[in-house]
């Protein structure tokens, strides 16, 4: 089972070069890694070619916002399994082995997921990490970061939509339940993110409101689903 890796990325100078350390470090290698550089303006380009030696592959093109960066990805992609990383978080060394473990035992499975470990980047200084609140213990709630998913079944639900400054995770996520997309959960951490000064974990203001008109449109979606299963 061949594992396509995507990192989307925009001004992650400070912290690329860890995500794909940890993508290389998987005791089951993926079999390509493709960075999308949407736009950046600081040393993301030339870090990331560092790694071409290793087979990473640098994609650049205008800024577009995450979801339309992951799409890029896709698109390029030439594996028959998906999996997305943030720039700024990383990955257990033993992700892609355990999920595609799972995949194989049960080919009825269209996507596995872990939980999420948060940490406040240590390289922040004393009085930005006293400003960040950082969650004890782990998450299990589904994730971009530890998605592993059938790239089939992706493009049963489509394309993440780009119209969305953040939240595109939670509109494809809700596509893929409204179209009975079978999932599981691995009761272990599988992805540590990382809390900084400029993550989407400290939101814009201006952007809050994506997430309500996300989840408004989620419910609608399930309403109307609803209707038409009523009405047979």
């Amino acid at each position: 089972m061949k594992v396509s890796v995507i990192i989307p990325v925009r001004d992650g100078a400070p912290y690329v070069a860890s995500a794909i350390e940890s993508v290389l470090a998987q005791t089951k290698p993926s079999a390509e890694l493709l960075v999308i550089d949407d736009g950046s303006k600081d040393e993301t380009a030339g870090i990331v070619s560092r790694f071409s030696s290793r087979g990473v592959r640098l994609i650049q093109q205008p800024p577009s916002g995450g979801a339309a960066a992951r799409n890029e990805g896709v698109k390029l992609a030439r594996h028959e399994l998906l999996a997305f990383l943030d720039a700024d978080d990383l990955w257990s060394s033993t992700k892609l082995e355990q999920q595609c473990a799972e995949l194989q035992s049960d080919p009825t499975l269209d996507m596995v997921f872990g939980y999420v470990r948060q940490f406040i980047s240590p390289d922040l200084e004393p009085a930005k990490r006293a400003r960040l609140r950082c969650p004890e213990g782990s998450a299990r709630s589904p994730h971009i970061g530890t998605m592993l998913v059938r790239r089939h079944s992706f493009q049963r639900v489509g394309l993440f939509e780009t119209t969305w400054s953040i939240g595109e995770f939670l509109a494809w996520y809700a596509r893929a339940q409204l179209l009975g997309l079978r999932e599981k959960m691995i009761p272990t951490v599988l992805l540590e993110r990382r809390l900084h000064r400029t993550n989407q974990g400290v939101l814009k203001r201006s952007e809050r409101g994506d997430y309500v008109r996300v989840i408004k449109k989620i419910l609608d979606g399930r309403r109307e689903a609803e209707a038409k299963l009523s009405s047979l």
